[in-house]
């Protein structure tokens, strides 16, 4: 079945939360993997932050995706079989606004009350 959609494309900026779970591990502990999560993402060159349950990551769709995916080959070379992660991608088309300005908003109304 051909469809004629209007060009397409992904959208140029996105800001994506991300949580890798490993399942079957025979361990609670996955301090080890993480740590090489965020090696990879200082090397990416990509802005991120580490958060107590995930991380959230900026820059082009692409290369976030990209850097998702490669998340996912370091925690099964560490021995990890199975993976499930969750994602949460944002986007905007009417501003630029890096992920610190979000937490900014928020914090500029918490002050004025």
């Amino acid at each position: 079945m051909a469809t004629n959609y209007p060009a397409l494309a992904t959208p140029s900026r996105v800001t994506a939360d991300f949580s890798l779970v490993p399942i079957g591990s025979q361990t609670a502990s996955f301090s080890q993997q993480i740590a090489e999560i965020q090696r990879l993402l200082t090397w990416s060159g990509l802005k991120y932050q580490m958060t107590a349950t995930g991380t959230t990551i900026e820059g082009p769709w692409d290369q976030v995706s990209q850097v998702i995916g490669y998340a996912h080959t370091l925690v099964h070379q560490a021995g990890i079989a199975r993976i499930q992660t969750d994602i949460r991608m944002m986007t905007r088309t009417d501003k630029v606004q890096p992920m610190e300005g979000n937490i900014a908003s928020v914090e500029r109304i918490l002050s004025a009350a």
